[in-house]
């Protein structure tokens, strides 16, 4: 079975580890995440970001959201998980859940990385990844 990005253009794998791709206006300077697409696209350049930043707020979902949300909908199997912003220092913010063993070791500041985990698998067997971040080790 194959292993397919949540999305298009939205991080990389490399041997230096993931980057998350972000795009900077060529007018402003200023960066996008995740990177604009369509007609917008044009007046971006690709970045790859680092793969380091800092816990700026975080909160625990704790109930499924309500669709389009593509986990898991039943609520007896739904496991909380803590989602957050992440400072990415001189770049961006950026949105992203938080893999961490305690809710409870989380706390602003906190130095975070980039990691790749598992989404969902579709129908066919194929296993769906995403972007989180992690305390950093």
């Amino acid at each position: 079975m194959g292993r397919l990005p949540i999305a298009d253009k939205l991080f990389t794998e490399g041997p230096d580890g993931p980057r998350l791709l972000a795009g900077r206006d060529r007018e402003t300077g200023k960066l996008a995440f995740p990177m604009p697409a369509g007609a917008e696209a044009r007046r971006y350049d690709e970045v790859a970001l680092s793969p380091r930043g800092r816990l700026w707020s975080y909160t625990v979902q704790r109930f499924p959201p309500k669709l389009p949300f593509q986990g898991e909908q039943d609520p007896a199997k739904f496991k909380p998980y803590a989602v957050g912003y992440v400072e990415i220092p001189g770049e961006i913010i950026v949105e992203a859940r938080l893999e961490t063993e305690s809710f409870n070791g989380l706390k602003v500041g906190l130095p975070m990385e980039l990691v790749i985990v598992p989404f969902r698998l579709t129908p066919e067997g194929d296993e769906v990844v995403t972007y989180a971040f992690k305390p950093a080790t």
